[in-house]
């Protein structure tokens, strides 16, 4: 799996003699690869007038572009703020929670987040083939979904040191803008041109397998909750700047503390770890029918609903397994 930014093609269709090259280099004869472009038809069209793009086909004969176009940017943002804004109103009858729920359509974007990455798995595992993924400048959607295939179909990144070291490589090596994405909650009213949250996107996503796979994954709900709280606002540097330019500029490892040294502390460990875990080499493919996507409860609620009972029970689970 690779993932690139948009090619600069334009709208004289410039083409680009190194791209082609190496996107060929990796193709054997006659063998037929995957472009998923996390951007509508139209929406790539269009980009052509700003400099913008998609692959030509008669430059890249092999590939075979898919479109799968995924919010980002204010539409995404303002679906997390009505989202919300309905989990935190208390007084809601059964009809206008249900209505507010689907009006902030939340998870119609955790759905096609989800359809994406198993596109993209698919076409890896059952077609066998390889798969470039990019939308416009790649530190976005692109990265939500590949990170995302990795989850489904490696039983490595499932494990709390692989999780660890996919969202260092696919999120913050790569370039996710954490300061200008996460820069306010859903709670400000202000609305910054440039805040989404592609990364809790992608941690509801994460969990949305780990209630369907409750078995496969090492790590717990705490682990996501905690991740999401520090993208946020953290007394740690690994999500700070929007780049690994800006972190060297700010000497942000040299002046901050990284937050997996925390958490992979003994006693912190312990909270993280899924007391079910068994280890699952084969993929985990996650029903994405409306009936299987669920409201992630354990964030979205709660400021509303106390967790102590949920928390008693999984203690108890982790005290009968340690028995075991």
């Amino acid at each position: 799996m690779l993932r690139s930014s948009q090619p600069l093609t334009g709208p004289n269709r410039r083409r680009c003699r190194e791209d082609e090259t190496l996107l060929g280099t990796i193709l054997d004869e006659g063998e037929r690869a995957f472009i998923i472009d996390t951007r509508s038809a139209q929406a790539a069209k269009q980009a052509r007038m700003t400099g913008g793009g998609t692959e030509p086909k008669s430059s890249y004969p092999q590939w075979r572009r898919l479109h799968r176009p995924l919010e980002r940017g204010r539409p995404l943002q303002e679906s997390f703020a009505k989202l919300v804004e309905a989990c935190s109103d208390p007084s809601l009858s059964m009809d206008r929670w249900l209505g507010r729920l689907e009006s902030s359509r939340w998870l119609s974007h955790v759905k096609a987040a989800l359809s994406t990455a198993c596109l993209a798995a698919q076409c890896m595992d059952r077609e066998e083939g390889k798969v470039l993924v990019h939308g416009a400048e790649g530190t976005d959607t692109t990265l939500l979904v590949t990170a995302l295939a990795q989850v489904i179909l490696d039983p490595s990144c499932r494990t709390l040191a692989g999780f660890q070291g996919l969202l260092e490589r696919e999120w913050i090596q790569a370039g996710h803008p954490f300061h200008l994405r996460c820069a306010h909650s859903a709670y400000s009213h202000a609305r910054l041109k440039q805040e989404a949250p592609l990364f809790l996107l992608f941690l509801d996503c994460v969990w949305q397998l780990s209630r369907q796979f409750p078995f496969s994954l090492e790590f717990g709900e705490q682990l996501l909750l905690s991740l999401f709280d520090n993208a946020y606002a953290s007394a740690y540097g690994t999500f700070l700047c929007n780049n690994e330019k800006e972190r060297s500029l700010c000497k942000v490892k040299e002046s901050t503390h990284s937050l997996w040294a925390w958490l992979n502390r003994p006693e912190e460990q312990q909270k993280l770890l899924n007391p079910l875990y068994s280890h699952n080499a084969l993929v985990i493919w996650p029903s994405v029918e409306p009936q299987s996507i669920q409201l992630w409860q354990g964030l979205f609620l709660r400021w509303v609903r106390p967790s102590q009972h949920l928390d008693e029970a999984w203690a108890e689970i982790q005290r009968l397994v340690e028995e075991n």
